[in-house]
């Protein structure tokens, strides 16, 4: 009787590894959003941007840790300048497979593992990239390489992920790929903040989301 308990208790932990349960559930803590928000540049705000993600973890299994999307906003005219590598949390991170993306906030800004073969859904499904169809590599920042916000009056942020039409958008590209322009989180700036324009430029309108916790 023991035995077979065990056998069965096996069983159901294997099954868990291979869909992806105990990385998904316990050590991911980093992902690429699958879905965007449908608005283009319009996420509803940092707030919005932040439950996107939340949301997106829960349905993966990972909505017990806090989820923050890795997007600046751009200050003056009263409003609120910051950075997306303050609002992260401090690492390490993981993706669903339970692979290292980056040590800390250093490692992410330097050296970090974030490719085509890491990127990946917070189902541990790959991102279309370059050369793919369609091509999807874009990923929504705001931000410049170093993780810091663009100055007051040069706005890369979708009016502060509220515009879907007129206005522009700082983009990675998280397969590194692209000509010259192979910055994860700081490539090339969208054609518009509309999901259209964003479509053209390369992408889809989504996110990074890490667990600060």
């Amino acid at each position: 009787m023991n035995k077979k308990l065990l056998l069965i208790a096996a069983t159901v932990l294997a099954g868990l590894y291979a869909g992806g349960a105990f990385a998904q559930g316990n050590a991911m803590s980093f992902f690429i959003s699958s879905v965007g928000s449908g608005k283009g540049g319009d996420l509803g705000g940092l707030a919005g941007a932040d439950a996107h993600c939340q949301a997106l973890a829960r349905a993966a299994g990972a909505g017990a840790k806090t989820w923050h999307a890795y997007l600046s906003t751009t200050g003056g005219d009263g409003r609120q300048q910051v950075e997306a590598r303050s609002r992260i949390g401090n690492g390490p991170w993981y993706n669903a497979k339970g692979v290292m993306i980056a040590q800390d906030l250093t490692d992410l800004h330097i050296g970090n593992n974030i490719r085509r073969e890491t990127g990946l859904d917070e189902k541990g499904n790959p991102i279309k990239a370059r050369g793919d169809t369609p091509n999807q590599h874009d990923i929504l920042t705001g931000s410049r390489e170093d993780g810091t916000a663009f100055p007051a009056g040069e706005d890369r942020t979708c009016n502060n992920w509220t515009s879907s039409g007129e206005g522009s958008a700082m983009l990675g590209h998280f397969d590194r790929q692209g000509g010259g322009y192979t910055s994860w989180n700081a490539a090339h700036p969208s054609r518009g903040c509309g999901q259209e324009a964003l479509i053209a430029t390369g992408g889809n309108g989504y996110l990074y989301c890490f667990a600060i916790n």
